[in-house]
């Protein structure tokens, strides 16, 4: 059975950073891309950073230079670290790999 399981979320203020983890069973990262996205109130989800199989990495415009990707293969995790958060990055993550989703975690940006 795949599990896909996020952490790291919470309250923080503008300016702060927040780092999100993703693990999973079932499913090996280090052999498949896998995403974060987000999605806020309101809006459609959207897509925030992929890491690659080979390890590149891509970003929303809305998060380049703030936001990063990684990912431990010895743990089987993937990280988003995320600095300088504007009230705009509120929004529940959600990680994939292949077709698989967890439940998501909150990260809401206020002062």
């Amino acid at each position: 059975q795949v599990q896909v399981v996020e952490s790291g979320g919470g309250l923080v203020q503008p300016g702060g950073s927040l780092r999100l983890s993703c693990t999973a069973s079932g499913i090996i990262f280090s052999i498949n891309a896998a995403r974060w996205y987000r999605q806020a109130p309101g809006k459609q989800r959207e897509l925030v950073a992929v890491i690659t199989r080979g390890g590149n990495t891509n970003y929303a415009d809305s998060v380049k230079g703030r936001f990063t990707i990684s990912r431990d293969n010895a743990k089987n995790t993937v990280y988003l670290q995320m600095n300088s958060l504007k009230p705009e990055d509120t929004a529940i993550y959600y990680c994939n790999c292949v077709a698989y989703w967890g439940q998501g975690t909150q990260v809401t940006v206020s002062s």
